[in-house]
């Protein structure tokens, strides 16, 4: 690979990071990063500057203008984000211009993005993809899913999503992330698990895997049962001294975990699935999570590895960075 300098954003529902990244080598090479918190409640328009904001200040880090698609030796720049696009609009009719959907950030549905974004930084070489997708891309090329023919990376965080990644059987192939027809290729986090009793979710149906699985859900739920609003980090520790409320919680979203992880095993059947978001520090999911999703795939054994993430929550601005690399 020849060395070329990329820069990759990745928009989340609770942070938003924008990296510089030198690629070539075994491993990435970072030369600047910088982090803020999403306002997200401030609305579209301010989400849209304030990344274009983050992508201006982390390339003079680095000592880059970015004005223009040949800005100082940028070759382009990969964003991650919740959700997908759609060419379709409210009325029915054809848009040329992408417009966000399914998102979690939900002010950016509907919205163009994309068009935006490129239109505010100056430049068209912007690649986008689901940020789940980023996510598992750079586990594939960087990290715990390195070398895997087909890997699963599962976000479970602020919302649940999931993304694939391939690879060809040729030696030395290229890890591509795999979108599928409609864009929602790894939606996993919107399987209806319930639709009759389950949690409403924001995306109008109930009992989607997110609203059992996400961080903010385990903890309402704990807040529910309990009458005290806790971090799922301190649900955790409860549980294991042995708190009534706390044990069964976990013990029935291992449960839900088993279910959810043996439909995507059942249907892509992937060598490795790397699990990351803050609902994978739960250390259960390592050991009485890996036997639940063995009790429910549809084999006599479970070959898939269940892996922790080794990128922590920067995997997401990694992979964007790859994205036309991808």
């Amino acid at each position: 690979m020849t060395q070329e300098l990329r820069i990759g954003v990745d928009l989340g529902g609770t942070k938003t990071e924008a990296v510089v990244v030198r690629l070539g080598g075994p491993d990435p090479e970072v030369l600047a990063r910088r982090r803020i918190a999403t306002a997200r409640d401030l609305g579209y328009e301010h989400i849209v500057e304030q990344t274009r904001a983050l992508v201006v200040e982390v390339a003079r880090d680095a000592g880059l203008e970015i004005a223009g698609n040949a800005g100082a030796g940028v070759s382009g720049i990969g964003v991650g984000m919740p959700g997908s696009v759609t060419t379709r609009r409210a009325d029915g009719s054809a848009s040329p211009v992408p417009l966000v959907k399914n998102s979690n950030t939900t002010c950016l549905n509907g919205m163009p993005f994309r068009a935006d974004l490129a239109k505010a930084l100056g430049r068209t070489d912007l690649a986008f993809a689901n940020d789940a997708n980023c996510f598992a891309l750079a586990e594939a090329v960087w990290g715990a899913a390195r070398g895997a023919r087909v890997a699963f990376g599962v976000i479970m965080g602020t919302g649940v999503g999931g993304g694939v990644v391939m690879r060809d059987s040729r030696e030395g192939s290229r890890a591509r992330a795999w979108d599928g027809a409609q864009g929602i290729a790894g939606e996993w986090g919107h399987v209806v698990l319930d639709p009759s009793n389950g949690p409403p979710c924001y995306c109008g149906r109930r009992g989607c895997i997110e609203t059992y699985l996400s961080g903010p859900a385990i903890e309402r739920d704990y807040a529910t049962r309990s009458g005290k609003s806790l971090r799922l980090s301190e649900i955790a520790e409860l549980a294991k001294e042995g708190d009534k409320v706390a044990s069964a919680l976990l013990t029935e979203r291992v449960d839900i975990f088993g279910r959810a992880l043996s439909v995507v095993i059942d249907v892509l059947d992937p060598d490795v699935i790397v699990l990351g978001g803050g609902v994978s520090n739960l250390e259960l999911l390592y050991a009485e999570g890996v036997r639940a999703v063995a009790r429910w795939v549809f084999n006599d054994e479970l070959l898939t590895r269940i892996l922790k993430n080794e990128l922590g929550d920067s995997a997401g601005v990694l992979g964007a960075a790859l994205l036309d690399r991808a």
